[in-house]
């Protein structure tokens, strides 16, 4: 039987500080995303989109975390709870999850979600290393925070926040692909934990076949399956500007593709995101057609 896709929708913007993001599954679904999915040989399914309350409802200090600032995160832990639900679900039921953000926060849930019952790793396809915590985080804003939750690092391996924390996923079986940007307790972060980095510049000298084939190694060494975060931003914002956090000098088009077909070849794929496509600050849907591209070369789409 051909591969089940069930796409679930996530349209929150809590975790970041510039609005749009929240309209990225429409914007990924108007850009034929079912349709390219069946082209790459699965069945696309699609569940529509958890209820998510609109910011301007909420209070973003309602509930403070034990230390630090982390906005809100009622609202996040109410989200990324009932995705971590569903995508757990949906492997339960023999389907790969694709969820849509949405802002780079509901990889909490995905991540806890895909790794219930299962050892598994991951692969963070992204610009940034989303490995702050609330008392080392500048803004505050969740959307830098997610792989430091899943992984309970700093202020995370507290009890209040069990809920983020993906048990299943060790972080020496975490890969970070195409890093460029770095707040200074992150790069501590990071060296501190087992946690395997790829820069833009091991990119630049290795390319990006070779690195992405370390990436898998360190993925799939022992798991289950592995889970793929894929941030736009991880792009060069010239070929996908509708980002919310835009950093020059990422990966282009065919590096992307590259890379993705390189997760589909490997057999491995049990969940994955696309995230922080901000319709506001795109180009005629053109980072949301990206995004569709590169789940359907994920799923196995291929020229030949």
């Amino acid at each position: 039987m051909p591969r089940r896709v069930r796409i679930l929708g996530a349209p929150t913007d809590y975790g970041a500080n510039r609005r749009g993001v929240d309209m990225g599954p429409s914007a990924i679904r108007y850009a034929d995303l079912a349709s390219e999915l069946e082209v790459a040989g699965v069945v696309p399914l699609d569940e529509g989109d958890l209820p998510v309350p609109r910011m301007e409802e909420r209070d973003p200090d309602t509930e403070e975390p034990p230390a630090g600032t982390a906005q809100f995160l009622r609202e996040t832990r109410e989200v990324c709870t009932a995705l971590a639900d569903r995508v757990a679900e949906s492997i339960d039921a023999g389907a790969t999850p694709l969820a849509l953000g949405g802002d780079h926060s509901i990889a909490i849930g995905s991540l806890a979600g895909s790794a219930r019952d299962a050892r598994i790793g991951a692969i963070w396809f992204d610009a940034h290393g989303d490995m702050n915590t609330p008392t080392t985080s500048p803004s505050g804003n969740v959307h830098g925070m997610p792989l430091a939750a899943a992984l309970g690092i700093g202020d995370f391996s507290e009890g209040a926040y069990d809920w983020a924390n993906a048990l299943g996923l060790d972080d020496s079986n975490v890969a970070i692909v195409g890093l460029r940007s770095l707040d200074g307790d992150e790069r501590d972060a990071i060296r501190d934990s087992d946690v395997t980095a790829f820069t833009m510049s091991a990119i630049d000298e290795r390319g990006i076949a070779s690195v992405v084939a370390d990436a898998l190694d360190v993925a799939t060494d022992g798991t289950d399956g592995i889970h793929v975060s894929l941030d736009l931003d991880w792009l060069d914002p010239t070929v996908a500007p509708g980002v919310g956090t835009p950093v020059r000098g990422g990966v282009t088009y065919r590096e992307a593709h590259l890379a993705m077909e390189a997760v589909a070849r490997s057999g491995d794929l049990r969940s994955m995101e696309l995230v922080e496509v901000n319709p506001v600050l795109d180009q005629h849907n053109e980072t949301a057609a990206l995004a569709v591209e590169l789940a359907a070369s994920a799923f196995g789409k291929r020229v030949l």
